[in-house]
């Protein structure tokens, strides 16, 4: 086991594992497969069987397949016997239907020796979920299973996908159940049909159980460390959701943006904005992440949660660029504004102006102070009084104004 570290030691669960076994109804009597004594056809098939058989075995199957069809089956075990032939020929050449019609027949007859007749019950079955005949295919699972007293893992896999495709999402879980109780090894394919019968289930606690299991049984499948993250997140647990995103970069097992941008959001709510920026640039830089105003104005975000405000005012600009986004120009004044950078600010906000925003007054008072931080008191003024106009910064533009007012007159600045 590779890379497996301490968190995911800890979700390390014991798991059971035991050989198929033969079930406990069948352990006091002989088996079905054990009575049912091998046959050889009659005389008058015999001879079109082995011509049959020796055709096959050349590579020439529609040679083979052609004998059987003109065989002449006395009885009902010489039609059973051939029926299976030729639902096994007509299999090997990928005539599917054909080959159910035929095995149908011979699983029918019930008639067959053992051996043979569980292997065509086998193959029935399987031909029935290759049809997505799922609902026929489950009881011919269970009769191969009575039929050789044997309980196998796989035909439990089988019995768990022909459930999951008729939606019976309980029946899905107890099949997968019941082979991973026969599994000798840890069966991924079982594990994943329990999870997805959570899922659909809108059962996500159950499924966390489930990955919980899984990642430290298969620590090098990158989608199980994902999903088990993404389900964290699901059933609001942010703590190990972070934590396992977290192993999961350091691991090398996050190569989407989607995953990246989702752990730097976990980083920056959980107190560490500026490794989320770090991250975030590093994989916008390589490419990983495209370069647009959107992920400009995360990693803006980012940055401004960090009080790296610098970073904060250029990114926001270089976003508000692309599409000419007053909004995006209005935040990038703010920090500028709040970073002390009264003259830098003043163009972000005029270019907010140029470019529009849904409150013009925001800006207005936003210039208005950075006017004012300058001692420029009849521009403070002037976008003071603009600002009084809107609605929502007329309050705080009006308290403003007698301020400004005051200053102008200590300094005798005309307004």
């Amino acid at each position: 086991m590779t890379k497996v570290n301490s968190i995911a030691a800890a979700l390390l669960l014991c798991l059971g594992g035991s050989v198929a076994i033969a079930p406990a109804a069948y352990a006091a009597e002989k088996c079905p497969i054990e009575k049912r004594k091998s046959k050889a056809v009659g005389q008058s098939a015999s001879k079109k069987v082995q011509k049959s058989f020796e055709a096959y075995t050349e590579g020439n199957l529609d040679e083979a397949i052609s004998i059987l069809l003109e065989a002449n089956a006395k009885n009902d075990f010489d039609k059973a016997y051939i029926a299976r032939m030729l639902g096994n020929f007509y299999a090997e050449k990928g005539q599917m239907g054909t080959a159910t019609k035929y095995l149908k027949s011979a699983v029918d007859a019930d008639i067959l020796g053992g051996v043979d007749h569980a292997q065509t019950l086998r193959l029935y079955a399987d031909l029935l979920i290759g049809d997505k005949k799922f609902k026929e295919s489950i009881p011919m699972y269970y009769k191969w299973m009575e039929f050789t007293c044997k309980e196998d893992p796989q035909v439990y896999r089988r019995i768990g996908i022909a459930y999951s495709e008729q939606k019976q999402w309980d029946k899905v879980l107890e099949a997968a159940d019941k082979g991973l109780s026969l599994s000798k090894e840890a069966d991924k394919g079982l594990y994943q049909m329990k999870l997805t019968a959570y899922f659909n289930q809108k059962k996500y606690k159950e499924a966390v159980k489930v990955l919980e299991i899984m990642v430290p049984l298969f620590p090098d499948d990158k989608r199980l460390w994902v999903q088990l993250a993404q389900f964290y997140l699901m059933t609001e647990d942010f703590t190990k959701s972070l934590a396992t995103y977290d192993l999961a970069y350091k691991n090398g097992f996050l190569e989407t943006a989607g995953n990246i941008t989702r752990l730097s959001q976990l980083l920056a709510q959980n107190g560490s904005p500026y490794n989320a920026s770090q991250i975030f640039s590093k994989h916008m830089k390589s490419g990983l992440i495209k370069e647009d105003e959107k992920s400009l104005t995360t990693l803006a975000g980012f940055y401004h949660n960090a009080k790296e405000l610098q970073d904060a005012a250029n990114t926001y600009g270089k976003a508000a660029a692309i599409n000419n986004s007053g909004k995006l120009y209005l935040r990038q004044g703010r920090i500028l504004s709040l970073d002390g950078q009264h003259k830098a600010a003043v163009t972000a906000l005029r270019k907010a102006l140029d470019a529009g925003v849904k409150s013009p007054g925001e800006v207005q008072f936003e210039l208005a102070l950075s006017y004012l931080n300058q001692k420029q008191y009849k521009s403070a003024y002037k976008y003071a009084k603009l600002a009084a106009n809107d609605k929502k910064t007329a309050r705080s533009a009006k308290s403003y104004i007698s301020y400004i007012k005051e200053k102008a007159r200590v300094h005798n600045v005309a307004l």
